[in-house]
């Protein structure tokens, strides 16, 4: 997949939350489109040094620590993407320096990119009441249980909140997230 870099986002600084066991396409795919897009992205996670990737449930990529949460806040960044893997949704929702981060970005409206298990983190921030959003189907009761409508679509936007399901729907839901991005960029 090439890409054309561009700065549309110029000036702008994008947290990735994860911990150990983040799968690597919805950390890596979003992050490569965002830097295409000019913005800064700092992967912040529990622990400084590097965090393990997952392709499904084979060992991938280690990916470096920008920061971690005991140094970083919400508002330093314009938005917030949370990628996936079950190890790592599983770990970093008990996480409450990662609520507190996640709450803190809700509150200040900014942009929150889920994808796949990454939409445990929201559940256990206590974000998703009243909202429709996606994720791995098998969240879909997690979802209901916190008071939102989970939908089966590749992306879903309510307010400042896109999610989507998959590896599969990185280009719809990297699209979604650098358009609200540049939207807000406009305004």
């Amino acid at each position: 997949m090439s890409s054309t870099k561009t700065d549309t986002l110029k000036g702008y600084k994008v947290a990735v939350l994860a911990v150990d066991g983040f799968e690597q396409a919805e950390l890596v795919e979003p992050k490569r489109a965002l830097l295409d897009a000019g913005a800064t992205v700092h992967v912040i996670s529990a622990k400084p040094g590097k965090i393990q990737g997952f392709k499904h449930v084979d060992k991938g990529d280690a990916v470096d620590v920008d920061t971690t949460f005991d140094k970083a806040t919400a508002n330093e960044y314009d938005a917030v993407v949370l990628p996936g893997g079950v190890v790592n949704g599983d770990a970093i929702r008990l996480l409450p320096q990662a609520q507190a981060f996640v709450k803190a970005a809700d509150g200040a409206k900014k942009p929150i990119a889920v994808i796949c298990h990454g939409a445990w983190l929201p559940v256990s921030a206590g974000i998703v009441q009243g909202r429709t959003l996606t994720s791995w189907p098998s969240l879909q009761d997690d979802i209901r249980n916190a008071g939102g409508t989970w939908v089966d679509k590749e992306v879903v936007e309510d307010g400042n909140l896109i999610t989507s399901r998959k590896p599969d729907d990185l280009p719809a839901f990297n699209k979604s997230l650098i358009a609200q991005l540049a939207k807000r960029k406009a305004a």
